[in-house]
């Protein structure tokens, strides 16, 4: 039997590790194809819900092609004789104007101060955007907002004021639809005209007025930037309440149009160190100019045929604003001068009397002032046009110009002894002169200049009352007129507008003219209106009739009722007129410019007192005024 030789086992090597069975090995590739897939999912979602959302939103949003018909309501402006504006009517202050009309600071100053980006982005900057939320993170609350100017039109136009993330949305979108809409001069034009500004201000015309009293084509770069620190909070940055708040927001709007290069930094500091001359707050004028300006409203709406608030019309007036202020302070005056002679006198004062004025421009029958009482915001009802009262002896001259005009001379003779005339009921008549005092047989003159009423009912009983009323509605007198001999001493209930207005014919070469208050109206769209223009009517054919009226006029301020004017320079001639029971007091009379009327009187109709006339009443107003007005 063999024996197999086994050989003996090798030594192992104990200094090397044992080899580790290897672990399976991962499959990277697909855990980044896991996460690029579930991320595209994501963004797939959200594209997707974010068009949802879009659509949605989408099938109830406004029209944006109404900011191409960008029509806003405007204020009416008022304007005076000389183009000063008077008043300003509106539900919203606004006065739309083209980008050429401004000062070309203010288009870049409201670019810097609130839309850095504005001709670079597309209607949104997602750049403003993303450094307003952070700003807001920093701080802890909403400071800063990320709005484009083309975003705040769209607001402004288009939206709600509710602050909502649809809202919100919404806004976007629209900025980014307004932005392919329209130009960037478009979209800043509307944006400029559009903004609040405060003080009741809309766009930037209306602010330049209100805060600086001049148009925004004449806005220094000072007030420019002033004006582009508002629209972020008008109240808080106020040019009336917080000028110290709002220079350093015009420091910053200077510093950003600098650093923007739309001024050198040498401009704005020079606009920075700018005296600032704000307008003082202004009230309505409403006592001076009120009742003519109310006047003026009544015609312009019947010419717009509709409310002025919204019209946008410049509506130019004959209104002097002096000669206003003249008017109201002589009837104020005059009034107060009455009550003091009653007080002197020891009379009861049972009620406070009111006047009023018109002043008319004889040549053009331009109506320069016209005051209604002594105060329009406490009484604005208008005793100059409103009221009818009995005109008294005022109305004399047209019964003397009848007259003339049948062959009558201011030389012939009249009858003026107390006289009885039997009336249609039954009962009798007895005018009596004022005085008590009759002067027998007497010639027209001297009945006219001293206003002898019997002479006067004589006179018109021979010529007929149908004469006078031809002459009467030729000056256009509209009232009733009596068809009896009570005519003749003014038993005519008339306004104080149209009795003025009648005697423009003896002041002027013999013709009447509807009085006027509006020259032109200027519509929104540019349109010139103007209002309907009387014709003129020729009332005095003659020149005898008219040289001798004129005389006859002339000899009751120099020697008759009406002498208290006499020494008024260049007075040409008036009438006094008193009513019965001296409730009315009356003058009417011209120089070589103006026909100016004056009545005081009481509301209620009650009597003045016996010594209360046109002559001591009226007169003195009319004298006051005149002198006034001569020194313009």
């Amino acid at each position: 039997m063999s024996v197999r030789k086994v050989s003996p086992p090798k030594p192992q090597n104990t200094s090397k590790r044992p080899t580790r069975k290897p672990a399976p090995r991962r499959n990277v590739y697909t855990e980044k194809h896991i996460y690029t897939f579930l991320i595209i999912i994501c963004l797939l979602q959200t594209a997707f819900l974010g068009s949802l959302l879009y659509l949605l939103i989408s099938l109830n949003m406004p029209d944006i092609r109404s900011v191409t018909r960008y029509r806003p309501a405007q204020a009416t402006i008022i304007y005076d004789s000389k183009g000063m504006i008077v008043e300003r009517m509106f539900t919203e202050n606004r006065t739309v104007i083209p980008l050429a009309a401004m000062s070309p600071f203010l288009p870049k100053a409201f670019v810097a101060a609130e839309d850095g980006r504005f001709y670079e982005h597309p209607g949104l900057d997602f750049i403003s955007v993303f450094r307003a939320a952070m700003h807001n993170f920093q701080d802890g609350a909403k400071s800063q907002g990320g709005s484009t100017i083309t975003q705040q039109v769209a607001k402004s136009l288009l939206l709600t004021p509710e602050k909502t993330y649809v809202r919100k949305f919404k806004e976007a979108i629209l900025a980014w639809r307004i932005d392919k809409l329209l130009s960037k001069d478009e979209i800043l034009y509307i944006y400029l005209n559009q903004i609040y500004l405060g003080e009741g201000a809309h766009g930037i015309e209306a602010a330049a007025q209100v805060y600086f009293d001049k148009s925004a084509a004449s806005l220094t770069l000072g007030e420019c930037a002033l004006l582009a620190g508002l629209p972020q909070a008008p109240s808080r940055y106020s040019l009336f309440d917080h000028l110290d708040r709002a220079v350093e927001r015009q420091k910053y709007v200077l510093n950003r149009m600098a650093a923007d290069g739309f001024v050198t930094p040498e401009e704005a500091q020079k606009a920075y160190d700018e005296v600032i001359a704000l307008n003082p707050r202004k009230q309505q004028a409403t006592d001076e100019n009120g009742y003519y300006l109310e006047l003026v409203k009544k015609q312009a709406r019947d010419i717009l045929q509709g409310a002025l608030q919204t019209a946008g019309a410049r509506i130019y007036t004959n209104l002097d604003t002096k000669m206003q202020a003249q008017a109201l302070s002589a009837v104020r005056r005059g009034v107060r001068a009455g009550l003091s002679r009653k007080t002197l006198a020891g009379d009861k004062i049972e009620a406070v009397p009111q006047g009023s004025l018109v002043c008319i421009e004889t040549a053009s029958s331009r109506v320069r002032a016209l005051v209604g009482g002594t105060s329009f915001s406490k009484s604005p009802f208008d005793r100059a046009s409103q009221a009818k009262r009995p005109a008294g002896s005022t109305f004399k001259p047209f019964v003397f110009t009848a007259a003339l005009n049948q062959g009558w001379s201011s030389q012939s003779s009249i009858d003026d002894s107390p006289l009885s005339i039997s009336g249609r009921d039954g009962r009798s008549w007895s005018p009596k002169n004022y005085s008590g005092k009759y002067h027998g047989q007497t010639t027209l003159a001297d009945a006219l200049a001293h206003s002898l009423n019997a002479a006067t009912v004589r006179l018109m009983q021979q010529i007929g009352y149908k004469e006078v009323h031809k002459i009467a509605r030729k000056v256009g007198f509209t009232c009733k007129l009596q068809p009896d001999l009570s005519l003749a001493l003014g038993a005519a209930d008339v306004s104080l507008l149209e009795l003025t207005a009648a005697y423009t014919p003896f002041a002027g070469d013999g013709s009447f003219t509807e009085p006027s208050f509006i020259s032109k109206i200027i519509a929104a769209d540019g349109t010139i209106l103007l209002p309907e223009k009387s014709r003129s009517k020729q009332v005095i054919a003659s020149a005898p009739v008219m040289g001798q009226m004129r005389t006859m006029l002339r000899g009751v301020v120099t020697g008759g009722t009406g002498s208290k004017v006499a020494d008024v320079p260049g007075v040409r001639g008036g009438k006094t007129g008193t009513s019965d029971d001296n409730r009315d007091a009356w003058f009417v009379g011209y120089d070589g410019r103006y026909t100016t009327g004056v009545w005081v009187g009481n509301d209620h109709n009650q009597s003045m007192g016996n010594k209360e006339s046109g002559g001591t009443t009226a007169a003195p107003i009319w004298r006051d005024f005149m002198l006034a007005a001569r020194t313009e």
